[in-house]
Order: structure tokens, then C-alpha cells, then sequence
């Protein structure tokens, strides 16, 4: 098969339509996913059990179903009882809470992490429970835990595509659609590329930060 760049410059304008679907997807899906991760992982340290219990029962359920069971789940069939969603939202709000439980796990690690004399501290000081997670445990077990983070987020990248089954089109649902109807390859050659321009760099950022958090 011979590299034809007619079809690379006929491509182009649906691959920008689905970077800027995945771009969005990621972002926004990160914001979800870092956001309610956190709040899951609050949840499961509090004393009450019924707190505790149904949170950790939610998160492991959601994290242990398929990905893609849960967009056709939040696209087919919760209309059926509450409001209905866009392909993109739909891949946002999947996206995010799917990766909102594994993100709770990062935050559950970087909250062991923070040594004990820290609590025992915010104890002796007399500080409220909310000014010591505020001011004293957060702040350090985020810190610890942003390059974890940040490699779901690269993850979430690689997941985006699966969007592309409820009508959510990213770079590979368009160059998918172009190839099935062109019989060509290129379209696929540059949204493989894209993908590596995209996460190879991030991963290498991640590494960089990692060191200089550690220090």
C-alpha cells in the first residue's frame, strides 16, 4: 500500500473535530474523575458506617463494570427514568466517575501517607475535623499523589475512544468512520500518531514532577 497524502489532507478537518471531542472529554472528565475520586476517599475513612458502607460498595461495583457497559448504561438507559445526554456529556460523566473510583484509591494512599504526628498534631492544636483535612491532611496527600493522578489521566486518553460507541466521535471514531468509507489506512496512521505526540510527552512530565515532588 503506498502513503497517499490526499487523503491525510481530506482527513484533517474531521481529525481536528475529534481532537477537540477528545480534548474535552479528557478535560472535563479529569475534572470529574479527580473531584468525586476525592470525595469517595473522604467518604471511606468516616466513622459512620452508613457512610461508609454504600460508598464503598458504589465504587467497587463501578470500578470492577466495564467501562463500556456503563456508557451504554448512562446513554440507553437511564433516559428511560431521568434526563437524557449528549454522546459527549454521556462520555464525559462516564469517563469521570468510572476513573473516580480508582483515582479514590490514589487519594486513600496519599492519605495513609501523611504520618501520624501529623493528626495527633491537629488533635493537640484543638482543630476542627474539617480544619485538619483542610489545612493539614489534604494539602499533603495531594501533593504526594499528583503524578498518580496524572498517569490517569493519560489512561483516560487511551479509554476516550470507547466513546465512539454511543456516538461520541474522537480522533479514532472519525478516522474509523473515513476509513470505512475511503478503504484507506492513513487516517488511522495519524490518529495513532496523535496518540503518541499526546501521551508520550505527558508520561515524560509526569516523571519530571514525580522527582521533584519526592525531593
Amino acid at each position: 500500500m503506498n502513503w497517499n497524502w490526499d487523503h491525510v489532507d481530506e482527513f484533517m478537518p474531521l481529525f481536528w473535530d475529534g481532537l477537540e471531542l477528545t480534548l474535552k472529554a479528557l478535560l472535563f472528565g479529569s475534572l470529574i474523575a479527580f473531584s468525586l475520586g476525592l470525595v469517595w476517599a473522604v467518604a471511606q475513612r468516616s466513622a459512620k458506617k452508613w457512610i461508609r458502607w454504600p460508598v464503598t460498595v458504589v465504587t467497587e461495583f463501578i470500578r470492577n463494570t466495564p467501562l463500556l457497559v456503563q456508557l451504554f448504561f448512562l446513554f440507553y438507559v437511564v433516559p428511560e427514568w431521568g434526563p437524557s445526554m449528549s454522546p459527549l456529556t454521556t462520555g464525559i460523566v462516564g469517563l469521570g466517575l468510572h476513573y473516580s473510583t480508582y483515582t479514590s484509591e490514589v487519594y486513600r494512599a496519599g492519605i495513609e501517607g501523611v504520618p501520624a504526628g501529623q493528626w495527633e498534631a491537629a488533635t493537640a492544636l484543638s482543630l476542627s475535623k474539617r480544619r485538619t483535612w483542610t489545612s493539614v491532611i489534604l494539602p499533603q496527600a495531594v501533593r504526594r499523589v499528583i503524578p498518580a493522578l496524572g498517569n490517569y489521566v493519560i489512561v483516560m486518553l487511551k479509554e476516550s475512544p470507547q466513546m465512539a460507541a454511543i456516538g461520541a466521535l474522537d480522533m479514532l471514531g472519525q478516522a474509523q468512520n473515513y476509513s470505512q468509507t475511503t478503504f484507506t489506512f492513513e487516517a488511522i496512521s495519524v490518529v495513532g500518531v496523535a496518540f503518541i505526540v499526546i501521551a508520550y510527552p505527558a508520561s515524560l512530565l509526569l516523571r519530571v514532577l514525580e522527582r521533584r515532588l519526592v525531593r
